[in-house]
């Protein structure tokens, strides 16, 4: 009853945009609950329950299960498993497993572990990417250059994310252009996707619009990923599709945040 309420609302707020839509034939959804939903739980999950989560998931009939991520234990110490992970889950040919490859050292040892998919993960908010990997947004885009194009040469895949797209928990709002931007140069440096963020979670149908009409990545090349920390997702996500987004971003059961971003959901 909660969904039918806000897809309604979607409807009253842009009834000719709805009514104009050419909306998607079919829909891939993204499952990034090993991964985002598992990685700020403070409390170790086991491999054994992480392995079974992936696995149902899979039967589950998704696509795309994201699986983990090949980071420094020292910072992310719940995927500190990633390899075990990566090597024990049941892989469906019908569903692809990406991991998260920040470096080229976390590259090296996704490839070993048998990845055919990796992502690299940007924002579009200076203050957040400092906090998050202690760089500029320039300076993180050409470390993750590196790691696409590694990836590529070694035939795997790769998926861009820009977080911050509707706010930054330290600046407030963010300009589209500065969305543009980022997903512009993940885009042009062979990111075969790329997936736009509201990280805290405060974006609204209004600012949805904004975003997807500034961004230039083709539509067909986007991916949304709302947050629904204020009860706002479902109907950010109609807006999304009636624009012709095609792809949406899930973690079953809510889970998720960050730990720059702690009050998200």
């Amino acid at each position: 009853m909660e969904v039918a309420k806000r897809v309604k609302r979607a409807y009253q707020k842009f009834p000719l945009m709805i009514a104009a839509a050419h909306w998607p034939k079919k829909v891939k959804v993204v499952e990034v609950s090993p991964r985002d939903g598992l990685q700020n739980e403070k409390q170790v999950v086991p491999t054994d329950t992480k392995v079974q989560l992936i696995d149902r998931l899979s039967n589950a009939g998704l696509q795309v299960v994201e699986a983990t991520s090949f980071v420094s234990p020292k910072w992310v110490p719940q995927m500190a498993d990633a390899p075990d992970v990566m090597k024990r889950i049941t892989r469906l040919s019908s569903v692809s497993y990406p991991v998260l490859t920040p470096n080229l050292k976390g590259l090296e040892s996704a490839i070993q572990a048998g990845a055919q998919e990796v992502s690299v993960f940007g924002a579009a908010s200076e203050s957040f990417t400092k906090k998050n990997i202690n760089c500029t947004i320039d300076e993180s885009l050409k470390r993750f250059e590196e790691v696409v194009k590694a990836a590529l040469a070694a035939n795997l895949k790769v998926r861009g994310y820009v977080s911050c797209v509707m706010g930054c928990p330290y600046e407030g709002e963010v300009d589209p252009l500065r969305v543009k931007e980022v997903a512009r140069r993940l885009y042009d440096m062979g990111c075969y996707e790329i997936s736009l963020g509201d990280t805290i979670g405060i974006g609204t149908m209004d600012k949805t619009v904004k975003m997807f009409d500034t961004v230039d990545v083709p539509v067909e090349k986007l991916a949304a990923h709302f947050h629904n920390t204020y009860d706002r997702a479902i109907e950010n996500l109609v807006v999304a599709l009636a624009k012709g987004v095609s792809v949406i971003d899930s973690s079953v059961a809510g889970i998720g945040g960050g730990p720059h971003a702690k009050s998200a959901s």
